[in-house]
Formats: structure tokens, sequence, C-alpha cells
């Protein structure tokens, strides 16, 4: 999978117009930051997400950062989220954080907001942050084995995300993977962003 430059992309803007039947105003800008190892994803998972949001109207800033190394190292992909323009690129109070691998499971802790959702894989993060904030283990990993590959559960994390904060309808994000996925992979990742949605709508076991 080709690695971005580590530097910050530009803000991407369009005119804002606000999506009928959106889920949830915005008020203030919302920060999203998808992290875990080189290799699983996770630019491709942040950039369906940012042209979905795009597609709804929103401003989007998308900024990334990876170690040397294309595997194994950490990395990032963040986006912050706006109905007007977006201030500031990058991300400072977290509201969303996806953790994919134990290698990030504390490199965002100074940056999670209190109140926080914070999902990470069950079986690739033994470390889970803790504090002022919502933290769900899920089983990313082993739902995008069933669907085929484990490569996917960047997907299904992102399916998982959208379902629980209703920061992007389902049906965007399925025509955006439909308009960027090369044909070969292209249900192996809806597979694996419905399941994501349905982890989403699975009770939290106390």
């Amino acid at each position: 999978m080709p690695i971005a430059p580590p530097w910050s992309q530009p803000v991407r803007r369009r005119p804002t117009v606000m999506a009928e039947g959106a889920k949830i105003p915005m008020t203030a800008a919302i920060e999203i930051r998808l992290s875990g190892s080189g290799g699983q994803g996770l630019q491709l998972s942040a950039s369906v997400l940012a042209e979905a949001l795009l597609r709804e109207g929103k401003r989007v800033a998308q900024s990334q950062s990876y170690e040397p190394t294309s595997r194994g190292g950490i990395s990032r992909s963040d986006l912050v989220i706006s109905e007007d323009e977006v201030d500031y690129p990058l991300v400072t109070r977290i509201n969303y954080l996806v953790i994919l691998d134990d290698v990030a499971a504390r490199a965002s802790n100074a940056l999670i907001k209190p109140g926080a959702t914070v999902l990470c894989d069950e079986s690739r993060v033994t470390q889970a942050p803790s504090g002022d904030f919502h933290v769900r283990m899920l089983p990313f990993a082993e739902k995008a084995r069933a669907v085929g590959l484990e490569r996917v559960a960047n997907m299904v994390a992102l399916g998982t995300l959208a379902g629980l904060s209703g920061i992007c309808p389902r049906a965007t994000l399925e025509a955006v993977v439909r308009d960027e996925t090369p044909a070969k992979f292209l249900d192996l990742n809806l597979e694996a962003l419905a399941a994501g949605f349905k982890l989403a709508e699975a009770p939290v076991s106390e």
C-alpha cells in the first residue's frame, strides 16, 4: 500500500452545505485519530472518511505521520472536522481515537479529551489507555479475518467508528469505498465496513 509523505496534508475544503438528515450538529470541531502500526491501512481509511465527510458538506483537515519503517512502526492519520473553516488543522483534543496496535496504545494519551471515545482492537492492544474517557475493546482483527483478510481491520474499525459516533452516514461511506477501492478488493472492503457497523450495534458488555 502506498505510504503518504510524513508531513501534514493541506486542508481539504469545499463550501459548507448542511447535509439533509445529518446525525449530529457540529457546533465545534470534532477531532479523530486513527492509529496503529505501519501497513494497517490507516491512511486509506482516513481518506475514505474524509472524502465521505466532504460529500456530506463538512470542512475537513487531514494530516498523517508514521515511523520510518513502512511496517511495524507507529502510524497515525488525523481528521479535524467542522461545519465552518478549520482554524487549526492538527488534533489537540481528540474526540474519537481508534487504536489498532499496541505500538500506538499510549502515544495519544495527552491529547484525549475528557469524555472521548477510544476504540481498541482487543487482540492487538494489550495496554489500552485509561483516563476520563470511554474505552471499548473490540474484535476488529477477528472480524476482518472472518470476512477474509486481517488487513481490512481498518475498514471494520471505520464502520464501527461511524456507527458509534454518527459522524457520517453509512451510505456515503459505502459510496466512497465503491468509488475508490480497486475492483478486486471492493467486496472485501464493503463486507469489512458492514461488519464494523454491526459491531457498533452490539450491546456494551459490562
